[in-house]
């Protein structure tokens, strides 16, 4: 692999087994996908007919009534938080955070108010939306969002996420089956989900990455209710004219949509891929095995367990030392407290998966793999 264009601007080598992560770039799209950013981002267009055209295809695509293609998850966030508070009228949405509102209430479970490189939390606030958290952290409830409605309550904002509480909370369809006997209407953040269809029918808007599972540019789909859609769409003169798309990135994204329509399933391959990290079981304190995705999704990962009273090291510090190497690797870390890091094959590329090994020898083992 070329890695010239890194070495031309002083950039590391970077390995990602972390997955698809916003801070080494989320995914890596295909050359189909660049050839289509590549001759949308040579011609002109009207950028409002792209917009409401994009929107269209994206919503057929989906099954929902509309949709708007934005920058990223995250601004998807602030823009439906922003289209609900101001029901779309135009005076108020060009004035947001100028002009109380008086109905801006977000009811969120506690255990979904969570941190994904920024937090949830400032995304709605953002979008001129007050949090109320209800629930605990270890327990969310139908009956938590029910007490908390009130006559400030905009909307309800669900978040599907492996980053967020699993443990005893409700679903995202019990949390519709809420919404819809209360009249209110609910936002759900599957931004890294791969369902893309499935949460359309459980919200009024549904916001996904178009970086993640559908591995196109950097972007965002905001899709759902028709009336939604457009009131979010009135926002884009407003906050989401700092968070525009270039017309490049949408081709990218629509043509990385049509692509995963029939994208296989690499997850066994992937698997059997991971079979690669077994000799580090060799090494002292060191375990090795598959685990599957904690948010339930079709994803394995390679486990790398320390006894760091064995190895003479923790994970955190093996984790540190492959980051900080002449090539960076970055793992999936959320658990080197509890003393293991994992490998997410998805990003793998090349000789990745043996560079990792042979630094993970050198590391613990002191030696060349």
């Amino acid at each position: 692999m070329d890695h010239s264009l890194q070495a031309r601007y002083g950039l590391k080598r970077v390995i990602n087994a972390s997955g698809r992560m916003s801070i080494l770039g989320v995914s890596a799209p295909t050359d189909s996908v660049m050839e289509a950013m590549k001759q949308g981002g040579q011609q002109y267009v009207e950028i409002a007919d792209l917009v409401d055209k994009s929107g269209e295809y994206i919503a057929r695509l989906l099954g929902s009534e509309g949709a708007v293609v934005v920058n990223s998850a995250s601004s998807g966030i602030a823009l439906s938080v922003a289209a609900i508070v101001t029901a779309g009228d135009p005076r108020l949405s060009l004035r947001l955070h100028q002009e109380p509102i008086l109905k801006n209430e977000i009811i969120m479970l506690k255990g979904h108010n969570v941190q994904y490189g920024a937090p949830v939390e400032s995304m709605v606030f953002l979008g001129g939306g007050r949090i109320v958290e209800v629930g605990y952290a270890n327990e969310g409830r139908k009956e938590h969002i029910e007490q908390a409605i009130g006559e400030r309550t905009a909307a309800i904002l669900y978040v599907k996420s492996h980053h967020a509480v699993q443990k005893n909370m409700i679903s995202v369809e019990e949390a519709w089956e809420v919404a819809q006997r209360q009249g209110i209407p609910l936002i759900v953040d599957a931004a890294a989900e791969e369902d893309l269809r499935k949460y359309v029918h459980y919200s009024d808007l549904a916001i996904y990455s178009g970086s993640k599972a559908i591995e196109g540019p950097t972007s965002g789909i905001v899709a759902g209710k028709k009336k939604y859609v457009e009131w979010l769409k009135v926002q884009l003169h407003g906050i989401g004219r700092s968070m525009k798309v270039g017309k490049e990135t949408t081709f990218g994204l629509l043509q990385a949509l049509d692509e995963y329509q029939d994208k296989a399933d690499h997850s066994e391959r992937e698997k059997l891929a991971l079979e690669a990290l077994q000799p580090l079981a060799g090494l002292p304190g060191v375990s090795v095995r598959i685990v599957q995705d904690e948010a339930g999704r079709a994803i394995f990962r390679g486990r790398i367990q320390i006894d760091s009273s064995v190895a003479g090291m923790d994970a955190g510090s093996v984790n540190d030392q492959l980051r900080e190497g002449v090539i960076a690797v970055y793992t999936r870390d959320y658990g080197v407290k509890q003393g293991y890091f994992d490998i997410d094959p998805r990003s793998l590329q090349g000789d990745d998966l043996q560079v990792i090994v042979s630094r993970i020898h050198e590391i613990v083992g002191g030696e060349q793999a």
